[in-house]
């Protein structure tokens, strides 16, 4: 099973993971904003993840990591 972490600080809520995920699992969470006052992306279903890090590949700013 693959492992999104999301590196908070570096999101800036733009959502093109959202758009990357073809499960649909990835989304902004709206609880917590990082230190620039974002709402930041989360995976919404872990054990649905295929670990095919389309949302890491189309992140600008390097946020997200896959780890299988």
């Amino acid at each position: 099973m693959a492992k999104m972490t999301v590196i908070f600080d570096r999101c800036k809520g733009c959502e093109l993971c959202t758009t990357a995920c073809p499960k649909h699992i990835v989304a902004l969470q709206h609880e917590k904003r990082n230190k620039e006052g974002v709402f930041t992306a989360v995976c919404t279903d872990e054990s649905a993840c295929i670990g095919c890090a389309m949302c890491a590949m189309i992140c600008p700013d390097c946020a997200i990591v896959i780890e299988k």
